[in-house]
């Protein structure tokens, strides 16, 4: 007899406020006439890790409004990576998460200090390549039209989706009962 062992895990629905983007996208030029090149963050990423630390999540830039905690910082091919978690029991956090799920926000911008050296001018242009990131924040309009949300996670399902898996596993056990016979 053939015996075949599933295992199968159910979490319950939840709304995390789970969320990630890009902060900064390389080689963008900014509202603020500014482009940041690959590398201006990683003394800063190294610092904060030295230290048990991330950029605060604030909205709008403002110090007094924070409102989740970064879960993920990082230097990649296409620029500062964030992942983020809001705290939905806030009122502030409940309405961003409401805001993001609707799509009526998705902008990220930076609140940065240039550290020495980490500057030069380029025709007109301010050349970031070394920053300390302070906090990060969710905004309505960023000064760089690439720094966004890419994905806010949703754990509700809708009861089509639910049938489709039931239908699925029929399909599969049907399958596994006949050896795929017809």
């Amino acid at each position: 007899m053939d015996h075949l062992d599933i295992s199968l895990r159910f979490e319950a629905p939840t709304d995390a406020g789970e969320f990630s983007g890009y902060a900064v996208v390389w080689g963008e030029r900014n509202g603020h006439n500014e482009i940041v090149k690959r590398g201006a963050f990683q003394a800063s990423l190294d610092q904060h890790r030295a230290a048990g630390t991330r950029p605060v999540m604030l909205w709008s830039h403002d110090p007094t409004d924070i409102i989740g905690v970064w879960t993920e910082v990082r230097e990649d091919e296409r620029g500062l990576f964030v992942r983020g978690q809001l705290v939905t029991t806030t009122t502030r956090g409940r309405e961003a998460h409401d805001l993001l799920k609707a799509g009526a926000l998705n902008g990220l911008s930076i609140g940065f200090r240039v550290l020495k050296g980490g500057e030069a001018r380029q025709a007109g242009v301010r050349i970031l390549t070394g920053i300390d990131v302070r906090e990060i924040s969710l905004v309505g309009m960023p000064s760089a039209g690439s720094a966004r949300i890419t994905s806010v996670r949703s754990y509700g399902r809708s009861t089509g989706s639910a049938a489709a898996f039931i239908e699925a596993c029929r399909k599969a056990k049907c399958a596994l009962v006949t050896k795929g016979k017809a």
